[in-house]
């Protein structure tokens, strides 16, 4: 078990990537909090952890007797869901502080919530002022404050690991998403000057570039047939990505395997960004 005891919070955690991470992240045996503003998918995802866990142990009590005492990590699926907007200083400072004294501890923080406002986003010029503010406010000002409530309680108790979802949008220019690109272009140099900041703390801050990965957020997209060949066709491994693709590179990251890699950004995209 890669994270056996650890305390996770994952922000976006109702769907997608951040879904995957956190059924990923209990399967590796933490505790996991899901953060997010939708509480229907939220409390499906822990109803998903916590259902893994009974089959898991009913499995493993079959196969090794009744006297055998199954697991399921350290936590037999422990999670719990916790309303957020992320954009909200004193929502996300309740997130931390909560998950602190329910548990002890916070090990893990994933700055995974965001927003692509398609049809709004677009020219710079073009971007109404409440369409750049909603974006920047979710995708950048959310991963402020999350490392800003996360990193105060990872000092006291000597490290900790902080994974910013950005995306291949904040590495390269994509027409008519302005906002978008800025808001992750953001994440990625914030990632790095926070890791430089608390190195000699024991706190490794890392983040993931996305390529196009199939999720609700991309729905729309992608069900343009042309679009998604297109996208298939100009990937170096010719698929899209799945969710779980993502949740492995933020267990790796999250890993003690990942023990001397801070400040890095680690992109997840078929070879996208190599050509």
């Amino acid at each position: 078990m890669k994270l056996d005891g650890k305390v996770a919070i994952i922000t976006g955690a109702a769907s997608g990537m951040g879904q995957a991470m956190a059924l990923l992240f209990a399967r590796e045996g933490a505790t996991v909090v899901v953060a997010d503003v939708n509480e229907v998918g939220g409390q499906e995802t822990v109803r998903r952890i916590q259902e893994e866990a009974r089959e898991t142990s009913g499995q493993m009590e079959r196969a090794a007797g009744a006297e055998a005492r199954p697991t399921y990590g350290a936590t037999d699926g422990r999670a719990e869901f916790v309303k957020v907007d992320v954009s909200q200083a004193d929502q996300v400072k309740r997130l931390v502080d909560s998950t602190v004294n329910n548990y002890g501890k916070l090990n893990i923080m994933v700055n995974n919530a965001g927003v692509a406002l398609l049809g709004k986003d677009g020219k710079i010029a073009d971007v109404a002022e409440d369409t750049w503010d909603r974006v920047i406010a979710i995708n950048l000002k959310g991963v402020y404050l999350g490392m800003k409530y996360a990193i105060p309680p990872m000092l006291k108790q000597g490290g900790g690991v902080i994974i910013n979802t950005a995306s291949i949008a904040g590495l390269v220019g994509f027409p008519s998403l302005a906002a978008y690109c800025a808001s992750k272009g953001g994440i990625v140099q914030l990632t790095k000057a926070t890791a430089l900041d608390y190195g000699r703390d024991n706190l490794r801050v890392n983040a993931i570039c996305p390529g196009v990965i199939r999720t609700a957020m991309t729905e729309t997209m992608l069900a343009d047939r042309e679009t998604k060949e297109g996208m298939e066709r100009t990937t170096p491994l010719p698929r899209l990505g799945e969710p779980e693709d993502i949740a492995r590179a933020a267990l790796y990251l999250a890993s003690d395997e990942a023990s001397f890699v801070t400040g890095t950004t680690l992109v997840v995209d078929g070879g996208w960004t190599a050509q």
